[in-house]
């Protein structure tokens, strides 16, 4: 009865082809000026290493893996020396985390403290107090990918 509605035989994939097309020409444009792939390890000798804020343990550091931390959406490594705590802070942005290496344990403000293993992943929402502890002897590495510029400040209410 209702005919008329249903696509003729191959239309189908005629028009699946034709979405397919279209991503595939929107993808294209929208990563036309990104630049080539490309992979960082933590001990890369060419990566770059920058200090923490001042108010982080001595032996913190930082690495820009993609992106400018002063802009939207840049992903850095996040080294916390063994045995070291982050103190209580809170950032802008919110995390999207996986542990590379150590054993770390975050304790997110009004919640139960999370361990985290390498490959654990962990999103902390934006300006959602914590404390991040090493709680490992060798040092711990975290990727996180920030969604606003890269920041962390102290929380002065303890």
């Amino acid at each position: 009865m209702f005919k008329h509605d249903i696509p003729p035989t191959g239309a189908i994939p005629r028009l699946a082809s034709a979405a397919a097309l279209v991503l595939v020409a929107a993808w294209t444009v929208a990563t036309a000026d990104q630049g080539p792939a490309f992979i960082h390890e933590p001990d890369s000798p060419d990566l770059e290493w920058g200090p923490c804020p001042d108010f982080m343990p001595d032996g913190c550091r930082l690495a820009v893996l993609q992106g400018d931390p002063a802009q939207p959406n840049a992903d850095v490594f996040f080294l916390l020396p063994g045995n070291s705590t982050a103190p209580h802070h809170w950032h802008t942005s919110a995390e999207r985390m996986v542990l590379v290496s150590g054993e770390m344990q975050v304790d997110y403000d009004d919640q139960d403290p999370v361990a985290l293993r390498p490959g654990t992943y962990a999103y902390g929402p934006a300006r959602l107090a914590h404390t991040t502890h090493c709680t490992s002897d060798e040092d711990c590495i975290l990727f996180i990918a920030f969604e606003e510029p890269v920041d962390a400040h102290a929380s002065h209410d303890d």
